[in-house]
């Protein structure tokens, strides 16, 4: 397969300056970086992409690759060694010192990393802080998924996470009452290393709220449904609850029928800034499944007695 035009692979004319060049290669760099890329060929990509840079940054290697093209080092190897700018006369080996280059493309080493150009070794860590300089840790993001009831108390939470080695860690947090679902909490220092002292990235916890049947959450404002018995309905009560606050007791008015809402101020959702939210209290009417002797001859006597037809009721 043909090799691809180095000038193609940095996205520049072939009339681009050394400026415009080294532009283009730091954004493909950033792009393409193993560390920063996960993809397939990613770190493919940035090799090829590392030795374009090379060889069109430098003006000599730069004129052999334009007059003779892809093959330059073949042809161009007759007049003088590719990338050597300093030679050593060093016995037995013709050692050279100097910027990294070799005949074969630009040469990088270091323990950390795959073969580059040319079955060189690349040094991730040199080139990628010399294109980037130091760099902070990129930010992890966590949803945690909480009950109404934790949601609104809020407090201490231990939850494990990946540390900034790879190893698995505890961290507490401390939630504050009346999260909403959606509510982000930034955590300074929780998330991925950085890069030549560039400091520790964040974690961002996203907090999810549980749907629960009892209890639904609207904004700052909770509704719950309240159980009662119809003479309570009938005749008035105050009927005690359980509220995320804890228990409550709910005066509910005479003549009350189901989806009545009751409103109790300031016992909904706290707020960190600003007044808390309600509390509602939607009325169930709930009917005994089964009825002694005297209840039944009770409802049947109410019957008797009563001349309410809730389908004539306006």
């Amino acid at each position: 397969m043909a090799a691809e035009d180095y000038y193609r692979l940095l996205g520049v004319p072939r009339s681009a300056d050394a400026k415009e060049i080294q532009r283009a290669y730091r954004a493909l760099a950033r792009e393409y970086h193993p560390d920063v890329n996960k993809g397939a060929d990613a770190e493919d990509r940035f090799k090829q992409i590392s030795e374009a840079y090379h060889v069109l940054a430098d003006p000599d290697s730069r004129a052999q690759y334009d007059r003779f093209g892809p093959e330059f080092r073949q042809y161009a190897g007759s007049e003088r060694e590719y990338g050597s700018r300093s030679r050593s006369g060093a016995a037995g080996g013709g050692g050279r010192t100097g910027p990294r280059r070799g005949p074969a493309g630009p040469t990088w080493s270091s323990a950390r990393s795959g073969a580059g150009p040319g079955g060189a070794t690349v040094d991730w860590d040199d080139l990628f802080g010399e294109v980037f300089g130091s760099m902070r840790g990129a930010d992890h993001e966590l949803t945690l998924e909480l009950t109404v009831d934790e949601a609104f108390r809020g407090g201490a939470r231990t939850i494990v996470v990946s540390g900034p080695d790879g190893d698995r860690r505890t961290l507490d947090l401390d939630i504050p009452a009346g999260v909403v679902d959606g509510q982000r909490m930034r955590v300074t220092g929780a998330g991925g290393a950085g890069r030549d002292e560039g400091g520790l990235g964040d974690l961002v916890v996203t907090f999810r709220i549980r749907p629960d049947r009892r209890l639904r959450v609207d904004g700052k404002d909770i509704e719950m449904d309240l159980l009662i018995s119809p003479w309570e309905a009938a005749l008035g009560a105050s009927v005690s609850a359980r509220a995320p606050g804890g228990p409550i007791t709910v005066r509910v008015p005479p003549g009350s029928s189901s989806g009545r809402r009751l409103r109790l101020r300031g016992q909904g959702m706290p707020q960190q800034h600003g007044e808390p939210g309600d509390l509602f209290a939607r009325v169930r009417i709930m009917v005994p499944p089964h009825l002694t002797d005297r209840e039944r001859e009770l409802f049947e006597n109410l019957q008797r007695e009563s001349a309410y037809d809730p389908r004539r009721a306006s």
